[in-house]
């Protein structure tokens, strides 16, 4: 069985270097937190398996060495919904430090106070691996590193004052534009042009200037484009990867829209037909075909996952069905990058269900695998952007797992501990210590490496497992 991780859920002693954005309303930036040693003078650690049951007073506690890449951010308000935002700095980028941009919205207490944030996060040192003979010395210079503030992560925001906690937020490339749509719980969808945004983060003085302009009530700045025409507020928002500016939105009343932008880039039309075979049930997430520019997927509370055909009208464009895929609320879907027959779900019943779209008929379809390993609704799955075999998923249980689907069970070797032997062989790592997780992203510039959020937070790393 691979390595496991384990961490507490609220950590006596950080185990992670941190960067934290402390103002709420204004998303102010660049400050950072050191990391701080765990472990000291505890006795030898084991490794923690699912479902083992914990001693009283027993704590769990990371294991660096099951890491490359473990870091630690807080944004103020929550923020249960980002997006990575497509860069410049080269791809399979594996050298450390990292730098990284992420859209996120925020959900805070207070409506009138919500923020769209535009964060550039720096300085994302590796963990160093270390051999026992080398622990002393190499501590010794890390410490010295950490003094000298040569490893400490630096965050810049800069924050959009937004009407309403931001249900969701995805962002997208159109030419040179970077742009974002983010889910309004006022019901509105509004389409942002993030230029500003990231000049901003990449230079202090702009900076800066910026968030001088936003204290101003005057300077609000307005979306690119706003709709609407929903008929309530809704979670569904994905942007077409092979037709560029194409959106597709879906509301709480099971209502689909279907957005084109025109030859300018700075408006859209959006047909006022809804797609609508899930209502009166809620659309939870949508996901265009990653080779289909007019396929569109979209799961629901109603416990089905449909594929739509966008050419066709919307009464007749969802053309398969697969009915009571879950045994609860379908929450989230991911359609594979690389193998465009499989889709992935969660759902509040926490099972993950694989499916291959060419079994998809008139009388339904069954999953060709299923796993059961969360204890809670599953909140966040993933395809791996380049590995058509791996993703990941995150739920209510705290815990974020890492699967590969082509590990097989090897019948020749009997695990020795019951709790192994009822682990899917498929599962590589599981990783914990955020509470209420509610969505990760694979970067896809930065292999094998995740940025996850939750109501504690954000959390930037990389396992030895992926």
């Amino acid at each position: 069985m691979p390595v496991h991780f384990k961490e507490p859920k609220e950590m006596k002693e950080e185990p992670m270097e941190d960067v934290t954005n402390e103002d709420e309303s204004s998303g102010s930036s660049d400050e950072s937190m050191d990391g701080e040693n765990a472990n000291e003078g505890q006795e030898e650690a084991q490794v923690y398996l699912p479902g083992q049951a914990l001693q009283k007073d027993e704590e769990l506690a990371v294991d660096k060495s099951a890491y490359r890449l473990l870091h630690h951010a807080q944004s103020g308000a929550p923020c249960l919904s980002f997006d990575v935002i497509p860069d410049d700095l080269g791809n399979a980028r594996e050298s450390y430090p990292l730098s990284m941009y992420i859209v996120a919205g925020t959900q805070a207490a207070r409506t009138h106070v919500n923020n769209l944030l535009v964060m550039k996060m720096s300085n994302l040192h590796g963990i160093k691996q270390r051999s026992d003979d080398s622990e002393s010395e190499s501590s010794d210079s890390e410490d010295e590193d950490d003094e000298n503030g040569e490893v400490k992560p630096i965050m810049n925001v800069a924050p959009i004052k937004h009407q309403g906690c931001i249900n969701r937020v995805r962002c997208t490339k159109i030419g040179e534009a970077i742009l974002a749509a983010s889910w309004s719980e006022l019901g509105r969808v509004n389409i942002w042009n993030l230029q500003e945004q990231l000049s901003a983060v990449e230079n202090p003085g702009l900076l800066a200037a910026y968030r001088n302009k936003c204290d101003k009530a005057s300077a609000a700045i307005k979306p690119l484009y706003a709709f609407k025409g929903h008929l309530s507020e809704g979670f569904g928002l994905d942007w077409s990867r092979t037709e560029p500016g194409t959106l597709a939105s879906g509301d709480c009343k099971g209502n689909i829209h279907i957005w084109r932008v025109d030859n300018s880039g700075a408006s859209w039309h959006v047909d006022q037909r809804p797609y609508n075979s899930h209502a009166p049930h809620s659309v939870e997430d949508l996901q265009w075909s990653p080779n289909e520019k007019n396929v569109l997927a979209s799961c629901s509370v109603d416990k089905s996952i449909k594929i739509w055909d966008t050419r066709a009208s919307p009464q007749n464009a969802c053309m398969l069905t697969a009915s009571g895929a879950h045994t609860a609320d379908v929450n989230v879907i991911s359609w594979n990058p690389k193998e465009s027959q499989f889709i992935v779900s969660g759902g509040d019943d926490g099972m993950l269900c694989v499916w291959d779209m060419r079994q998809f008929g008139p009388n339904g379809a069954s999953p060709v695998a299923i796993f059961k390993q969360h204890t809670a609704p599953v909140t966040t799955v993933e395809w791996h952007p380049a590995e058509a075999t791996v993703f990941a998923s995150g739920g209510a249980d705290d815990q974020i797992a890492q699967w590969d689907l082509s590990v097989e069970a090897d019948d020749t070797e009997e695990p020795q501990d019951s709790v192994l032997a009822k682990l899917p062989p498929q599962l590589l790592f599981i990783h914990q210590g955020q509470s209420d997780i509610k969505e990760l992203h694979w970067h896809p510039q930065c292999p094998g490496t995740m940025i996850s959020t939750a109501h504690s937070g954000f959390n930037i790393f990389r396992t030895i497992s992926v």
